[in-house]
Formats: structure tokens, sequence, C-alpha cells
């Protein structure tokens, strides 16, 4: 396969991963709703640790990630801070005042940072499809290795962007209660993604004691 047949399926593999419902999506739904460009920064945020990681994983580092402790930390660390999250939105009613509104007082940029350090789904795919898609450039050369990280990131960028923007518009043009009921909605998402994280993480830590 050449480099042109090999990008085009890394596009549809990572974009399968990148449209997959999660807490990213639903952050940036709820952030999106007060900024059209929280996609954007969300993005930045989340390659701030992806691209670093593309490379990292070619010297061993995936093995890391399939560690029962290194589970159990990252599971604890972002279910928390998913938790946090959600509850804040909900306590708050999604108002300016809450976590939503003051991009959880660390901006779009440090939630898609978090989001994506704290995610055990987001480590494992990339220690198993991210891995297989990263070695398989890597044997076309550095060149396609870079290219593939640059593309892959795009996907990010691109849906991460559309969905903040779709996110802002349309509770714009349907006013202020729509507002308020997307952030109560994705308030509710985030709560049950960290729950179902930190459950994980707890089940782990028990059988493996």
């Amino acid at each position: 396969m050449g480099l042109t047949g090999f990008l085009l399926k890394a596009v549809g593999i990572s974009l399968s991963g990148v449209m997959a419902p999660g807490a990213v999506t639903t952050a940036v739904i709820a952030q999106g709703a007060q900024r059209r460009w929280a996609g954007v920064w969300m993005a930045i945020g989340h390659g701030i640790i992806e691209i670093p990681l593309i490379f990292l994983i070619m010297f061993g580092l995936g093995v890391l990630f399939q560690a029962d402790w290194f589970k159990i930390a990252v599971g604890l660390f972002g279910g928390a801070f998913l938790v946090w999250m959600g509850v804040g939105m909900l306590r708050d009613k999604g108002g300016a005042d809450s976590p939503s509104g003051q991009m959880t007082n660390a901006g779009p940029m440090m939630t898609g940072l978090i989001l994506s350090a704290g995610n055990p789904y987001f480590l494992l795919w990339w220690a198993t499809v991210g891995l297989n898609l990263a070695l398989e450039a890597r044997t076309l050369g550095w060149l396609a290795f870079v290219l593939f990280a640059l593309v892959h990131w795009l996907c990010d960028l691109v849906w991460l962007t559309i969905l903040s923007f779709g996110s802002f518009h349309g509770t714009n043009v349907l006013g202020p209660r729509a507002q308020r009921i997307v952030l109560y909605v994705c308030g509710v998402a985030l709560a049950l993604f960290g729950g179902h994280f930190l459950y994980r993480a707890v089940a782990l830590l028990l059988a493996s004691r």
C-alpha cells in the first residue's frame, strides 16, 4: 500500500474513533454552547497529549498503557475530573457561573488536555489500534509517520470544531432555555462517564489485589 492509500485508511480508522460518542464529545458540546471556537481549543489541548504520545508509543510506551496500575490511576484521575465537571454543571444548572460557563476555570484547551490524559479508552486505543497504524506508517518512512500524526490530529480538529459550531449556533438560535437544557444534559452525561471510569478503575483495583 502506498502513502496515499495508507493515509486514506488512517483517516477512515481515525474518524471511527474521533466520532465515537464519549467524554470529549460531551464536553465540546457543552462548552461550544457558549464559545463557538471551543472545539478548536479542545483539539489543541488534545493534541498536546496525543502528538507526543504517537511518537512515544513507537519506543515501547504502549506496553505501559496495558498495565493494570496505569489503567487504575488513569481511571481514577479521569473519572474524578469528569464527575467534578458534570456535578458542577448540574449544581449551577448550566448557568454562566458554572464550570461549563467558566470553561472549568482552565479553558477548553486545558479541558481537552485533561480529558485526553485521563481517558483510559483513549490510551487503550493508542496502545492497540493506534499502535498498529503508527507501526505501519513507520514502515513507509518518517515522512509517512509525521503525516499520519498530522492527519489524525486534523480529524480531531475538524470534528470537534463542527460540534462546537453546531452547539453554539443551535443554542443561540433556540435561546437561553435550549442552552440550559444542553448544558444540563451534558452535565448528567459527564457525571455518568466519570462514574463509569471510577467504577472500572475500582473494580480493576479490587480484582488485582
